[in-house]
């Protein structure tokens, strides 16, 4: 058996792995994680998937324990500003479309719908609680969708079957914490120190790592989790690393932290704003926001990107402290590599537009726990997990990409140059075959990857890319129960308006000890 485990690099990317595997694995892993102080971290990774909630489950935590410790809140939905148009916004939702006669309602709303109004207003109720700044949960702890509630246990990504209606903001630096203590608790060793020698043996895999102070850390499995520099993945091992810079160009972020003036007016999203040489993000967290701009260095120098930031957040908090971020956009060839698995930024990052990073950090680590290994070392189990990773970032990849490729914002040479630049995969068929049509499950990427066919089809239609008409079979149907359910979905966003509190309100209620 595969007995000791030896993380490198704390961050969220390391204690979520340390944590994990001491849930899955309790006493029968002896796991060592080994961070050095002098190693800044990111702290970009504050907006997630709804998919987090399994690995919280698997843990056994519910989100009143950690969520108050974490200056956390609630994302409903990203809503995407200036995509299509300056004074333009669309949300994407964590909300399945519904279906009438086998049909979504994103295809009866071409054949019926307002097409004056946007249609994600009409097809979906979070948009209408996004728009009214409402917490997914009554005052009592319920969840308005009260058939989605419940602990999940110890089930993974791929066992999700509805999609939940919401996920997170949290600082990153205090997930870390916390997620620290809970795996101290549960047995981990924590080691604060450099690691300054790696050594390998006569077959080239990991033998042990020797610290500044002098300690020697034997193990049989090493997880990289030391951020875009690789240190073990790439500097140790020689794996190289596929860049998506040709196709995802933003390379640059500075990012902030300020404070609202009102802090009750919370919003349940993150925002995506599209500025002129990249995008800018608003993540608000319980007591503050977090502010950054992703850019292009073809575009925008650093002192001109931070220029727009201070502009952005305004004059009265021009002396914050900002933070400019170098960004690796791409992948490990592999992400495994002998007795090496890297996670997190180690292993891939492709910038936080659709708050990715958790997620890869997430699948990485349910993708090692079901391929570990024993002794034996079965080279199966390697190709599988690398095969697993690859995919999942790689339609990531694809998805991002269609968000600049569709973006109807054509107003100057970024956002002209997003048009040019070569698609990867088969993402120019998908999108060809949107323009008749919306695409469904059989069009998209077809590995995991975290977005579902609505999401493919709602950032087509918000970015500006609608069919001309929908698809032929509508016109031999009734369309009266479509008109229904249209009519059902905005009592139903009504009804529930009129009864949550706002997002600010709950959330206080569950932060106050």
């Amino acid at each position: 058996m595969i007995r000791k485990v030896a993380i490198v690099g704390g961050g969220t990317a390391g204690w979520m792995t340390a944590a994990y595997l001491k849930a899955a694995f309790a006493d029968r892993l002896d796991v060592t994680l080994v961070e050095s102080e002098s190693v800044g971290r990111i702290g970009v990774g504050e907006a997630t998937f709804s998919t987090v909630r399994h690995f919280f489950d698997y843990l056994g935590l519910d989100e009143s324990e950690w969520l108050p410790k974490c200056e956390g809140g609630y994302k409903l939905a990203i809503r995407f500003e200036n995509w299509a148009k300056k004074g333009h916004h669309f949300y994407h939702p964590f909300e399945r479309l519904r279906k009438v006669d086998g049909f979504s309602l994103a295809e009866w709303w071409l054949k019926l719908g307002d097409h004056t109004q946007p249609f994600d207003r009409q097809c979906f109720v979070t948009s209408a609680l996004c728009e009214a700044k409402r917490s997914p949960r009554m005052l009592d702890g319920s969840l308005f969708a009260s058939g989605l509630d419940g602990t999940l246990g110890r089930s993974s990504l791929s066992e999700q079957r509805a999609q939940f209606p919401y996920a997170y903001h949290f600082d990153a630096d205090k997930v870390a914490a916390f997620l620290a203590a809970y795996g101290k608790e549960r047995g981990v060793r924590h080691v604060v120190d450099d690691v300054v020698h790696s050594a390998l043996d006569d077959r080239g895999w990991i033998s042990h790592l020797q610290t500044r102070g002098g300690l020697r850390l034997d193990a049989d499995l090493f997880v990289d989790c030391t951020g875009f520099r690789g240190a073990l993945i790439n500097q140790l091992l020689g794996e190289p690393f596929e860049s998506f810079q040709d196709v995802l160009p933003n390379n640059r972020a500075v990012a902030t932290r300020v404070s609202r003036q009102d802090i009750t007016e919370m919003k349940p999203y993150t925002t995506a704003t599209a500025m002129d040489a990249g995008w800018m993000w608003t993540i608000p967290l319980f007591h503050r926001d977090g502010v950054g701009y992703v850019y292009s260095d073809e575009f925008a120098t650093p002192d001109e990107a931070e220029r727009t930031l201070r502009e952005r957040v305004g004059d009265a908090k021009a002396e914050l402290d900002v933070n400019h971020i170098t960004m690796r956009v791409g992948r490990c060839r592999d992400s495994w590599v002998r007795n090496c698995v890297a996670i997190g930024l180690s292993s891939a990052f492709v910038e936080p537009l659709e708050s990715t990073g958790i997620f890869f950090i997430q699948n990485g680590i349910e993708q090692l726990v079901k391929h570990f290994p024993d002794e034996r070392w079965d080279p199966e189990l390697t190709r599988n997990y690398n095969a697993r990773i690859a995919q999942a970032v790689d339609g990531v990849k694809e998805f991002l990409v269609l968000h600049y490729r569709g973006a109807a914002r054509n107003d100057n040479e970024y956002w002209r140059a997003a048009k040019t630049r070569k698609v990867p995969g088969r993402l120019a068929e998908r999108m060809e075959q949107a323009l008749p049509h919306l695409i469904d499950e059989e069009a998209i990427y077809p590995y995991y990857h975290g977005f579902e066919p609505y999401s493919w089809n709602t950032m087509l239609l918000g970015l500006g890319n609608q069919p001309a008409r929908a698809r032929p079979a509508l016109d031999h149907m009734d369309p009266g129960r479509a008109r229904a359910e249209f009519d059902l979905l905005r009592a139903e966003a009504n009804a529930v308006i009129e009864k949550l509190p706002s997002c600010y309100e709950y959330l206080e209620r569950i932060h106050t000890p």
